[in-house]
């Protein structure tokens, strides 16, 4: 397990003090970067492979979300390695050991030189060493689309703070798209999956749709953000409390 201790910034958080859903994922992309950079596989010996880990999947599950200068422990623990694949969870939690929100995410290796995904090297065996996954219901990486009523929401285009180091949108500003098309929401978010299919690159143009539905009592909505053609680059889902 790799983790880090941070205090809740006024930068992090909402109208109400509390800390956003992307503020979050940034933490926790912040905590494996961190793993990633304390070596031996480095970001920069990534590049110098031409290799890089591609995000497939999250799923983030959410009993509440910190406060205003509430101080937390960020942590990660890669629990599968095999062939080209990486699987870890994630997790922040009080000083006092409250457990605020776990997540689970699925990653690719990726040639980039190749074209294909490439196994695992000794030095990414290294880097992580494996433990027990945590206790969580682990959904499906692959969202459905359910039926409900959808509309088209405002086009995006983007742009160059959109991108990560890999000239790829990162994965958290695909969530801030996906929230910002549903408008002002008074309900909060108890549980995030996002499923990325292909990379959106600079210049690119998305067009989000939409689809609201419900599970049992909540209302749940799934934004599927398209390309030009139709097809789909990401499905983020939001289950509302």
């Amino acid at each position: 397990m790799y983790s880090f201790d941070s205090r809740i910034r006024y930068s992090e958080t909402d109208s109400n003090a509390i800390l956003t859903l992307e503020a979050l994922i940034d933490y926790f992309q912040d905590c494996s970067t961190f793993q990633t950079q304390d070596g031996p596989a480095t970001m920069e010996y990534l590049r110098k492979q031409g290799i890089a880990w591609v995000l497939n999947s999250w799923q983030i599950e959410i009993g509440r979300l910190p406060r205003l200068c509430e101080e937390v422990t960020i942590g990660t623990i890669p629990y599968m390695l095999k062939g080209p694949l990486g699987l870890r969870n994630f997790f922040m939690k009080t000083k006092d050991g409250e457990m605020l929100a776990v997540a689970n995410s699925v990653w690719t290796l990726f040639d980039f030189k190749k074209g294909v995904p490439t196994r695992v090297t000794k030095e990414i065996v290294e880097a992580y060493p494996l433990e027990d996954k945590l206790d969580m219901v682990y959904e499906d990486r692959k969202i459905t689309i359910p039926e409900g009523v959808s509309y088209k929401a405002e086009e995006i285009v983007v742009r160059k703070n959109h991108l990560d180091t890999n000239n790829h949108v990162n994965n958290g500003q695909y969530i801030r798209m996906a929230i910002d098309s549903l408008g002002q929401q008074e309900q909060k978010v108890i549980s995030m999956r996002a499923e990325y299919k292909k990379q959106a690159l600079l210049g690119d143009v998305l067009y989000p749709v939409v689809i609201s539905s419900n599970i049992g009592d909540n209302k749940v909505y799934t934004v599927s953000l398209q390309d030009s053609e139709g097809l789909g680059v990401c499905t983020v889902q939001l289950k509302m409390d």
